[in-house]
């Protein structure tokens, strides 16, 4: 029984060694693809990444990263995640929260083979979803100079070849980017966080790294900044206010043609409007133009622009919105006699004229004014016009109650009753009499006035 069971095992011991000859290349050796390391071998196989290793063991990555990908990895050495410990007062890789590591370290993982020849300076979305709204956290690639990443880690090794992918080491770890590490990052924006922090201000700073809520930023580059000369001699941090929504993240696939609220104010306290037309691009109040799209932060996302955003006036609006083209018609070419714009484009009163801030616009839409059996001659125009307009106040909607009336700027009363009938938030009586005009839409808040929307043109009493 015994001399079989030996002849069994010489006999499979020459059989395998039959099988490795046939499997061998022409110099004996085995094939190369049994001989090539995956990323997670490459990093197993250096010593200077087995804290690497330990971390992707513990935060269950191993099997993720010897998937076919193909993946880039920009790999931290032992000394950088000892500074990272240290620096996040972690005693040891074990006292990292795994939800926390596992995010660190598939920011530092991106889809595709980039290797540093196909590198530029860009965005490139990570494979961590620690991003607001569960969205892929960007990366901010920087080739000025070698290759930086999100402004603090350096490409010391780079393309490190692997059967799924390439391995850049990188000098320093790569943490989990907020709004501000993000602006901080790219050189574009230098102007931008200059602003930002102007005489040691950490209002803007101790706001966009709040954990506590979600941001949407828009954020002016350098040429903006540089172009822009502030004629309305606005208050530099409201307008940089201007620039942000709070409260929500706002990815490009989500925008639509629509009126937000930013934190910018106006001398009243009240949030200023925003508006965002999507038909071409990404366009902002009508001058500011999206460049960069979905920056993406732990605690919101930017999106880089062409101009810097005024504070608007209800000018500002009329212009911006499509909706209104037939109004800016008639304010403009139509009624050359009058300076419309100028005249609603004020933010100080005092010129004599009758016509000072702050306004109360009743906005008529382009279906509005096509309702019309033909657009009045510019005298009749003209006074048309300014009945849509109470001069002196802002009334936003919840200053309204039922029965109230203003005097609009052509002289004749208007008479706002809540609630409206059938969609109208309210509906309104015109100074001739007509009762089947309709606010809906409102609070569109301008610097210097509000808008409220109709859906007919209103029309004054033409016998006084």
């Amino acid at each position: 029984m015994k001399t079989t069971s030996n002849f069994f095992k010489a006999f499979l011991f020459v059989f395998a060694l039959v099988v490795m000859a046939s499997c061998s290349n022409d110099d004996g050796d085995l094939p190369v693809e049994n001989q090539d390391p995956d990323i997670v071998d490459l990093a197993v196989a250096t010593d200077d990444l087995s804290i690497l290793v330990a971390a992707l063991q513990r935060a269950d990555l191993v099997s993720a990263l010897q998937a076919d990908g193909p993946f880039t990895v920009f790999a931290p050495t032992n000394a950088a995640f000892e500074a990272f410990l240290t620096a996040n007062n972690f005693a040891t890789l074990e006292d990292v929260p795994v939800d926390v590591l596992t995010q660190v370290l598939l920011n530092h993982v991106v889809s595709g083979e980039f290797t540093s020849g196909s590198l530029s300076t860009q965005y490139v979305s990570s494979l961590s979803t620690a991003g607001a709204g569960g969205n892929n956290l960007s990366l901010f690639i920087n080739t000025a100079s070698g290759v930086t990443i999100n402004g603090i880690s350096d490409v010391t090794t780079a393309d490190v070849d692997a059967t799924n992918g390439v391995v850049h080491i990188v000098d320093a770890v790569i943490g989990l980017p907020d709004i501000v590490d993000h602006a901080l990052a790219n050189p574009d924006l230098s102007e931008l966080v200059g602003a930002l922090t102007d005489g040691g201000n950490t209002t803007f700073t101790d706001l966009l790294s709040s954990d506590n809520e979600e941001f949407t930023v828009f954020a002016p580059v350098n040429a903006a900044f540089s172009a822009f000369t502030n004629p309305n001699g606005n208050e530099l941090a409201n307008i940089l206010s201007n620039h942000v929504i709070i409260g929500a993240t706002a990815v490009s696939s989500g925008l639509s043609n629509s009126y937000v609220n930013t934190a910018g104010t106006n001398a009243d306290g009240d949030f200023l409007s925003l508006y965002i037309n999507t038909d071409s691009g990404v366009t902002l109040n009508g001058t500011s133009n999206v460049a960069a799209a979905d920056i993406i932060a732990t605690n919101g996302v930017i999106h880089a622009v062409d101009a810097v955003i005024d504070i608007p006036t209800v000018v500002t609006f009329a212009v911006a919105d499509p909706n209104f083209s037939t109004l800016v018609s008639a304010l403009t070419e139509l009624t050359p006699g009058t300076d419309f714009a100028g005249i609603l484009s004020r933010t100080e009163g005092g010129n004599g004229d009758g016509f000072d801030p702050d306004f109360t616009v009743f906005a008529p839409t382009n279906e509005a004014f096509d309702a019309l059996a033909s657009i009045p001659d510019e005298p009749v125009l003209t006074q048309v016009l300014l009945h849509h307009v109470v001069g002196g106040a802002k009334v936003r909607s919840g200053d309204l109650t039922d029965g109230i009336m203003a005097t609009t700027l052509e002289g004749d009363d208007i008479t706002i009753n809540l609630p409206g009938t059938g969609d109208n938030i309210a509906d309104v009586t015109d100074g001739s009499g007509a009762s089947d005009i309709g606010i809906i839409a409102v609070d569109v808040q301008a610097g210097n006035g509000v808008i409220h929307v109709l859906n007919k043109v209103m029309i004054p009493n033409t016998n006084n």
